[in-house]
């Protein structure tokens, strides 16, 4: 059974990015906010993929009860 994530803040992370391939941390425990750094080993969760066509800015969650991940979707007002 995966553990449950931990929250890393009740707001988004608003960030520009550049086309790519990311990995958002769904866990909590990355030390690098709010992209993965591998601390999710062992935890039965795992990153999500987010590919990037074009630069754009982004709002992504990190109070992890989003509904629409990695996208914040205001879920964090109802914490």
């Amino acid at each position: 059974m995966p553990e449950e994530p931990i929250p890393t803040d009740k707001r988004s992370f608003k960030i520009e990015l550049d086309p790519g391939t990311y990995w958002w941390c769904s866990c909590g425990r990355t030390s690098h906010t709010p992209f993965c750094d591998g601390s999710h080993k062992g935890t039965g969760l795992q990153p999500m993929k987010l590919e990037i066509k074009e630069k754009s800015t982004v709002s992504l969650c990190q109070c992890k009860a989003t509904k629409n991940p990695p996208f914040c979707d205001g879920s964090h007002r109802e914490l």
